[in-house]
């Protein structure tokens, strides 16, 4: 596996993102990237799945009509292997972006289809928490979360087909996977505040 050191991906992510709601939407999914390698036998490999989720919207601030598109010239300026390029990559797997292109980079190694199937949910559920007294997860309950998921209307951009299709990927019921992230950003979501205040 090819490494690149947190510290240099962290730069390189702020080269091209400045946005805080994208920076903290990246501390999410890198946090609840590693809590996921602990928890399924990687926790060896847990730094590196926590680069490639701090890293997997590279391009989606500037680049909107080409996310996904654009990352891979980005990620190898920044030095990045071709390891955690295809790896970024395959989080847009289906999906049609912005310019018309239907990306066509299958998630193939568990660390992929855990990122597509994550990225997008951990959205929804920091929207969920926003809702709630508490504006937390913590006290978050799965009943709650499920009512809100099945809601069409709220967090409407969160696409519930492609975490139903993540869920697939995975070979996971979809309450599986709502269980088990809501619990990685409980986990972590004092490492990430701390991240988001250190900016």
């Amino acid at each position: 596996m090819d490494y690149i050191a947190r510290e240099d991906a962290l730069a390189l992510l702020k080269r091209y993102n400045q946005d805080p709601f994208h920076l903290q939407h990246a501390f999410t999914v890198e946090a609840v990237m590693k809590w996921y390698a602990n928890e399924l036998g990687y926790a060896e490999d847990a730094e590196y799945w926590g680069i490639v989720g701090l890293l997997h919207d590279i391009d989606f601030e500037q680049y909107p009509e080409e996310h996904c598109l654009k990352a891979p010239e980005l990620l190898r300026e920044g030095g990045v292997g071709e390891d955690i390029i295809h790896s970024v990559v395959s989080h847009g797997y289906g999906i049609t972006i912005g310019c018309g292109v239907t990306l066509d980079v299958a998630p193939e190694h568990e660390m992929e289809k855990v990122l597509f199937a994550a990225d997008e949910l951990t959205g929804l559920i920091w929207a969920a928490a926003l809702m709630r007294p508490s504006k937390t997860t913590k006290d978050m309950e799965l009943k709650s979360l499920k009512k809100k998921y099945k809601s069409k209307g709220f967090a409407a951009g969160c696409s519930r087909e492609v975490i139903q299709r993540g869920a697939d990927q995975l070979g996971w019921e979809l309450e599986k996977l709502l269980t088990m992230t809501m619990e990685a950003m409980k986990a972590t979501e004092d490492t990430i505040n701390a991240e988001c205040e250190s900016l």
